[in-house]
């Protein structure tokens, strides 16, 4: 779970991060095992799942086929880490059927 500070939000890389690590660990992958897969160097892998860097969507992509899951998987498991209790349902506005001329 990402560490939270009082009263400050975990930034997105944060939440990538550690959606990348209970993944891999779900795995049972190591680090090492991961980076080989993905062709992302065991150092930066560990800085992305550490939330200390921001990774391109093509890098993203690599990890989580080498996961096994899709980038909207990983997202979503992101987004739950963000946002755990609170869930938003966006509805169109309404628009009327017809506008006087």
């Amino acid at each position: 779970m990402v560490q939270i500070v009082p009263d400050r939000k975990p930034l997105l890389r944060e939440a990538i991060g550690e959606a990348l690590r209970e993944l891999r660990v779900e795995r049972g992958l190591t680090l090492r095992a991961l980076a080989s897969r993905s062709l992302v160097s065991l150092g930066y892998l560990s800085e992305l799942e550490r939330g200390r860097k921001e990774a391109s969507s093509e890098l993203l992509n690599s990890v989580c086929e080498a996961l096994g899951v899709s980038l909207p998987s990983l997202l979503h498991l992101a987004a739950a880490e963000l946002q755990p209790a609170k869930v938003i349902e966006l509805r169109p506005a309404a628009v009327p059927e017809r506008v006087a001329a």
